[in-house]
């Protein structure tokens, strides 16, 4: 039985569960009801939802006006035009002024395929790091979706959730617990780590599990708390463990990589690192989710191979 589920239509759910038991949560959306997959809300709730047409600038500043008002405000539209054409209003009017609206970053990456760079969202983490008082995650799975979503509609403050945009399987158990700041264990190795952000959780999972036939035990840890990160709980984990990959639908610089060098740097781990991700100074391609994957190595063959190179090894089977 296919268990996938869309994040949206998650987020959807929660969002709707939220105001059942009593939360005056309010989601603004710029034209973008269709991404968002917001009919069934609205048809829950008619006029709760606001939509203010094709301005990001002006649903992020609506946001942060209905949060001073007293409402739990939602923005839901797709990440790249929530960050790149909205920058400042979710500097300024978000982080800044600790409003309390949760911002959804849909169909982030390169989710839009072969709509380009104008869709893909591939920046979002790194510009988000580098403004204030902004708690960031990545789910990876519908459960762990599901529980993100529900802490953050409780949270006090601004909060960023990348959600990708295809439809996710389970990677997590029935009873896993989400913790703000926790690094997810998803397998346990010597040979070589494994580190992934979002959906390319799934891929590290099963080029970890292409690496086990091979004789190559990886170990696999999954960031969904980019801020708050439990470093040292990080640090603990890559401390052991030789060679680290880390893998993002992200650009190489700011995300995930990024913040493994750092922990690795600060902490004097003696650590190899090898980032994957979109390359530097480079755009995603244009191009099916599957081939773009592949291009830029961050699918599961790709990453298997890399591994085997770093071991000193060949071709995975």
């Amino acid at each position: 039985m296919d268990n996938r589920e869309h994040l949206a239509d998650v987020m959807v759910e929660r969002l709707i569960s939220a105001v059942n038991r009593g939360v005056d949560l309010v989601p603004v959306v710029a034209d973008s009801t269709s991404t968002a997959k917001i009919a069934p809300f609205e048809k829950a709730f008619p006029g709760r939802m606001i939509n203010v047409g094709i301005a990001e600038q002006a649903m992020v500043g609506t946001a942060a006006g209905l949060a001073l008002g007293g409402k739990v405000a939602v923005t839901c539209n797709a990440a790249p035009f929530l960050i790149s054409r909205s920058n400042e209003q979710v500097k300024v009017d978000i982080c800044y002024n600790s409003t309390n609206v949760k911002l959804f970053g849909l169909n982030a990456g390169a989710s839009y395929g072969p709509l380009a760079s104008t869709h893909h969202s591939i920046d979002d983490i790194s510009v988000l790091r580098g403004f204030g008082n902004i708690e960031i995650y990545a789910p990876a799975s519908p459960n762990q979706c599901r529980q993100i979503i529900d802490y953050a509609i409780e949270k006090v403050g601004p909060v960023y959730i990348r959600l990708d945009g295809k439809a996710l399987p389970e990677i997590y158990p029935d009873d896993y617990i989400f913790v703000p700041g926790q690094i997810d264990l998803l397998r346990q190795g010597h040979d070589i780590t494994l580190v992934a952000m979002g959906s390319t959780a799934h891929e590290v999972v099963s080029a970890a599990q292409s690496l086990d036939q091979e004789g190559i035990s990886a170990q696999v840890i999954n960031i969904p708390s980019i801020r708050p990160c439990d470093r040292a709980q990080l640090a603990q984990l890559l401390a052991d463990v030789p060679l680290v990959i880390s893998v993002e639908e992200h650009n190489i610089n700011g995300g995930i990589g990024s913040l493994v060098a750092e922990v690795i740097a600060e902490q004097g781990l003696a650590v190899r690192l090898q980032r994957l991700g979109i390359g530097d100074g480079e755009y995603a391609i244009a191009a099916d989710r599957n081939d773009m994957r592949a291009h830029h190595g961050i699918d599961a063959a790709h990453i298997c191979q890399r591994a085997k190179e770093l071991l000193g090894g060949g071709a995975c089977v």
